[in-house]
């Protein structure tokens, strides 16, 4: 969906949504490999997203030098300055005084055009609020959204100008996201709708964009498709922020959810469409959350009636006496877990990824000391894994929602030391 901006000769091109990048000619100026490669873009970033009004020699060295122990940071501003000027000539923009100073301020020379993403972004934003007409207007709110790329400057969140820089245009594209989305669903144009979910929450994750998805998808009788992005999005914040979905996106599941019927079937072919593939696999059943806690709560109401014997028990990593960073090691952990845990349970028995490195196992039928016997099966399947890490576990009965006690006569808090 993203507009690409036509390049033109003789223009410098600034890009900061999503990251920065320097454009000449189809050629970029800039990369992150080396310290004063860091330094050039830094100098860049500021000068050109302030080239107006030019940035003060003190505001410079701050955000230059800040965090570096510098012992003349006027003559070091000077050196990133004369090596600027260097690399901008040597990377063919033609001979100017690229970076003028003048009492104290610093500015980009008017001798060569600049362009930004930001500007142009802006300047979409202004002339929908601007226009009367709601196709033109329309089209300028999904112009704009292409535009965008994703957050100001991302790697400069601990600079404050750069946090509320980008705080301002993210609010703008929300701005624009809702209210295309609002005129596309009065269209009843949703196929564009739908790109304009799938786009948004590819620029802005972690937002809730996946509710204009799935209202499109609905609209469109596509239910088992939005069910799917449900499921999927529900595990996408368990695994990446250890988040439960939002009650935003709760509430428009609950509230589209009533208007998903399906087509009239055959029973037969419908017990197909229920039934796992290939009779299903080995060991325990994997499934999403939202999954999860729709069998569990079937499950203690089945009890009122049955009186089995349930537990559901909570397998935490743990790195010592906490539980694991998040991480590269703790994501591939937890992918062994989860396959070691389907492997230790029953076919009765459930399980679901709560969290980061933390899961829930709803065991069906069992005692409280098969709860151990579990326990250690997991711990034998996942030994060597990882000498640093162990399993904690935590137990509770179903039926009575009493806690099991630690110790020889429960199985509650039991830890198992890798």
């Amino acid at each position: 969906m993203y507009a690409q901006h036509p390049l033109r000769e003789g223009t410098l091109y600034a890009r900061f949504l999503g990251g920065f990048a320097l454009l000449w000619n189809g050629k970029s100026l800039t990369s992150a490999s080396k310290s004063s490669e860091t330094q050039f873009s830094y100098l860049m970033q500021m000068l050109l997203h302030y080239r107006k009004e030019g940035v003060s020699r003190g505001r410079l060295e701050e955000f230059l030098f800040a965090d570096r122990d510098v012992e003349n940071v006027h003559h070091a501003l000077q050196s990133v300055v004369y090596n600027a000027k260097r690399r901008l000539r040597s990377m063919g923009l033609p001979e100017a005084n690229y970076i003028v100073q003048s009492g104290g301020v610093f500015r980009w020379t008017e001798e060569i055009s600049v362009e930004s993403d930001t500007e142009v972004f802006a300047r979409l934003v202004q002339e929908a609020g601007g226009e009367e007409d709601p196709d033109k207007r329309l089209a300028l709110w999904l112009s704009a959204c292409g535009h965008y790329r994703g957050e100001f400057l991302p790697n400069q969140v601990a600079a404050i100008w750069a946090a509320q820089t980008a705080r301002r245009y993210r609010q703008s594209f929300c701005g624009c996201v809702e209210r295309a989305a609002k005129r596309l669903r009065d269209r009843e144009d949703f196929e564009t709708m739908e790109q304009l979910g799938l786009y948004a929450a590819r620029v802005d994750p972690l937002a809730d964009w996946e509710t204009v998805t799935m209202d499109a998808l609905v609209s469109r009788g596509m239910y088992r498709e939005a069910r799917q992005l449900y499921d999927d999005t529900v595990q996408l914040y368990l695994r990446r922020e250890g988040l439960r979905p939002s009650k935003r996106l709760v509430e428009i599941f609950r509230r589209l959810g009533a208007q998903m019927k399906h087509r009239h079937k055959v029973l037969d072919a419908v017990q197909e469409e229920l039934n796992e593939p290939d009779g299903g696999s080995r060991g325990g059943y994997c499934c999403t959350y939202p999954v999860f806690r729709g069998i569990y709560r079937a499950v203690v109401r089945l009890m009122e009636r049955g009186g089995q014997s349930v537990y559901l028990m909570m397998c935490t990593l743990m790195d010592g006496e906490t539980p694991m960073e998040e991480g590269p090691a703790l994501e591939a952990l937890s992918a062994q877990l989860e396959d070691v845990i389907g492997q230790a349970l029953r076919r009765t028995d459930v399980l679901t990824r709560y969290g980061a490195g933390q899961f829930l196992v709803l065991l069906v039928n069992i005692t409280l000391e098969d709860c151990k016997i579990v326990q250690r099966r997991i711990d034998r399947l996942f030994a060597g894994r990882d000498q640093r890490v162990r399993i904690q576990y935590y137990d509770k009965s179903v039926l009575s929602g009493s806690e099991a006690r630690e110790g020889a006569d429960s199985a509650d808090g039991k830890e198992s030391a890798r």
